[in-house]
């Protein structure tokens, strides 16, 4: 029966699992999630027979689940064509790319925290200033950590897009205010806001410090605003408003360690 079958063009689970690189069990769960499905299952003996032209498809699984890419988003792939194929695999792959460097911040962030290092890794020089009134378009959202750029990448985009329709030029830099603490277990609502000439928002005094690029990860930027926070404390003043992120250029536009961002809070009390 299986020379049989074979000669049909046909494989055996274990000689489709060892020309594949794949397990039996691999091969099971990828059956059950829908991704490689045998070709034929004898009704009467429940023997899996897989094609060899599912050998190409198989291999490629196998790579993908080398770089540990969900099967969700394996899914997804193979769907596409093979240019756009290679679009997804390069923005999943980003994002991975994105996320160790999160997660080395926050393996700095801890080893200084239970070493108590005196001096933090990164020292942020914080400034005061004032800022002119200026009117801005907002869009709010929840998000927690993992959200927070796309939410942000979309509210700058949405609001740039109404004031051009509505022939209204951009009058600053995108900034986004915090209206609750935003981490990876925690959601909280924030505001993109994109400044435009013709309206006013109350001129304000601000404590700022300027983040470069290469910093501008959570929890690395958490640093900034506890220089923040520190010279609030130690000046007497008293925060007027959220604390906001105010961004200086493009992120592809900046080098790594450029200003891309300031980490401001309105303040009363400076004189």
């Amino acid at each position: 029966m299986a020379v049989g079958d074979v000669r049909r063009g046909e494989l055996t689970t274990g000689e489709f699992g060892r020309r594949s690189g794949l397990s039996v069990k691999a091969l099971r769960l990828y059956d059950v999630s829908g991704l490689l499905c045998p070709a034929r299952v004898d009704s009467v003996t429940g023997y899996r027979w897989y094609a060899v032209e599912q050998l190409a498809r198989a291999r490629r699984i196998s790579l993908l689940r080398q770089l540990e890419m969900p099967l969700a988003v394996i899914g997804e792939l193979l769907a596409l064509s093979d240019e756009e194929a290679v679009l997804r695999l390069e923005r999943w792959w980003a994002a991975q790319e994105a996320a160790v460097v999160a997660r080395r911040g926050t393996l700095s962030q801890l080893r200084g925290e239970l070493l108590r290092a005196a001096v933090p890794e990164v020292a942020f020089a914080v400034a005061v200033r004032r800022v002119p009134e200026v009117k801005v378009a907002a869009l709010r959202f929840e998000v927690d950590q993992q959200g927070l750029v796309a939410a942000m990448r979309l509210g700058e985009d949405v609001l740039r897009r109404h004031l051009a329709a509505s022939g209204v030029g951009p009058g600053g830099s995108l900034r986004v205010l915090y209206l609750g603490p935003v981490t990876p277990d925690c959601a909280a609502p924030i505001e993109v806001c994109v400044p435009f000439s013709g309206g006013l928002e109350p001129a304000r005094t601000e404590v700022f410090c300027t983040v470069l690029r290469d910093d501008c990860f959570y929890p690395r930027i958490m640093s900034a605003y506890a220089a923040v926070d520190g010279f609030v404390r130690d000046a007497g003043l008293v925060a007027a408003g959220p604390v906001r992120e105010v961004y200086l250029a493009d992120w592809d536009a900046v080098a790594g360690d450029g200003p891309y961002a300031e980490v401001a809070m309105p303040v009363e009390g400076w004189s």
